[in-house]
């Protein structure tokens, strides 16, 4: 899959998460998400992409969703 895609889908479950009124609850939302409906070369791709160019195409709630929880979504 094309990494721009998995950007794009990042950030479309990160725009639903960013309703919550609980920030941390909504962080580790967005994680679970990933992990639980993302292939393992899905999360994987992302992870690489984010290693090399940063996380920048990212909207800054999935970003640090990501970086808080990133443990979880490479194991």
């Amino acid at each position: 899959m094309h990494v721009d895609h998995l950007i794009r889908m990042a950030n479309q479950i990160g725009a639903f998460f960013e309703a919550m009124p609980d920030r941390t609850e909504a962080l580790e939302g967005i994680a679970q998400h990933i992990k639980r409906f993302w292939e393992p070369r899905m999360r994987q791709q992302l992870m690489e992409h984010i290693d090399r160019e940063g996380s920048a195409e990212l909207t800054t709630m999935v970003a640090e969703a990501i970086g808080t929880h990133r443990s979880l979504l490479v194991a």
